[in-house]
């Protein structure tokens, strides 16, 4: 037998996660410049991250010969203040698909199961799988999350359902109420993750206060990002609250020093920053109007979105994408979400926006 053959069997059918193509990686596929290359794949802030959090990372790089505080006080005070929870209710993670995986190692064994959306977050399978647990994917409703569904597919071997709110990749939202009135049927010994990673975007008529439901429900753990609306998508910080009793198991299986040093410094300055988050809530909601006004001028459908991104069909998505490409303009191809005649685009600056726009029509004109 094989080596590799060794291996756990739920290990060797996992697919890996493909990230979104790289401004480098596209640059020597066709020979372009990197400097005149658009990436709307990621779902990444374009205004990068603030000053204030380009300061400190900075300003934390004069001690990078030191390990990190390998329990994050700085930050988990910042957090602590600013949504009025203890410090032992907050563990911090390599950006929050870390706080996904922690949750999977922490409550998920060979024989248990979790429960998550059809057209969900790709690392809920992941982190599923790798902790050799079996998944129970429920069909979506118009894109997004059956929540009755769901609550029915719930097993006795189920430990999490994971909620991705908005989600990733259809933007589809749920309304608190709906999650709220969902906690209140789910067994107390099944965790409920709620995946806030696109939360900075709602609207403030679509704002609900998810932790303030911790008292009431000990079995949500709430899992938010700062590589989002924050901008630090390359430092890779996130972090979840919940229980203290929940939190320390994720923290018994978590990494020591997970988050660097310069990843504490910039999430804990970026945090007070709310003038640069309002900002960049703006350009977001009005790249948003601007694309989808493209959409409806080319007759394309589109699903409406509460995230920093869209998602609209094609037909042949990935002739359309291959055209963006030669282009240089990167957006994502969804196939592998159970999509193929779809694409997932970021909202860019307003420059970016206009570039995407323009090579859409190109890519969508007949050949001839």
């Amino acid at each position: 037998m094989r080596l590799v053959d060794r291996a756990p069997a739920h290990i060797r059918s996992i697919s890996p996660y493909q990230p979104g193509k790289p401004i480098g990686e596209l640059a020597r596929e066709m020979g372009l410049s990197e400097a005149g290359i658009v990436k709307l794949a990621s779902n990444e802030n374009p205004l990068g991250m603030s000053a204030r959090a380009r300061d400190a990372a900075t300003a934390a790089l004069a001690g990078i010969e030191r390990y990190p505080d390998g329990n994050g006080f700085e930050l988990k005070a910042a957090l602590s203040r600013r949504f009025g929870v203890a410090s032992e209710q907050i563990v911090l993670g390599n950006g929050s698909n870390d706080v996904l995986e922690l949750a999977a190692r922490a409550f998920i064994a060979p024989g248990s199961a979790a429960v998550f959306s059809q057209y969900a977050f790709a690392v809920y399978p992941l982190a599923t799988n790798a902790a050799g647990g079996r998944c129970i994917a429920v069909p979506a409703r118009d894109y997004g999350h059956d929540l009755a569904a769901m609550a029915a597919a719930i097993t006795p071997d189920t430990r999490i359902v994971f909620i991705a709110n908005p989600n990733n990749p259809t933007g589809t939202f749920i309304a608190g109420d709906e999650i709220e009135t969902f906690l209140g049927g789910v067994p107390d010994d099944v965790l409920v993750v709620l995946d806030e990673a696109y939360t900075e975007y709602l609207r403030p008529e679509q704002r609900y206060d998810s932790l303030a439901w911790l008292a009431r429900f000990p079995n949500l753990l709430v899992s938010r990002t700062f590589s989002k609306a924050y901008g630090l998508a390359g430092l890779r910080v996130g972090y979840g609250i919940g229980q203290p009793e929940v939190v320390d198991l994720l923290n018994r299986v978590r990494q020591p020093f997970n988050v660097s040093s310069v990843a504490l410094a910039a999430a804990t300055a970026a945090l007070e920053d709310e003038e640069f988050l309002a900002r960049s809530a703006e350009i977001n909601r009005r790249g948003m109007a601007l694309l989808e006004q493209a959409f409806q001028a080319l007759s394309l459908e589109w699903i409406p979105s509460a995230g920093n991104f869209i998602t609209f069909k094609v037909g042949d998505a990935a002739t359309v994408n291959a055209a963006l490409l030669k282009q240089g303009v990167i957006v994502r191809p969804i196939a592998g979400y159970g999509m193929p005649q779809w694409l997932r685009v970021s909202i860019g600056l307003p420059e970016e926006n206009a570039r995407f726009i323009k090579a859409l029509k190109k890519a969508l004109a007949p050949a001839g």
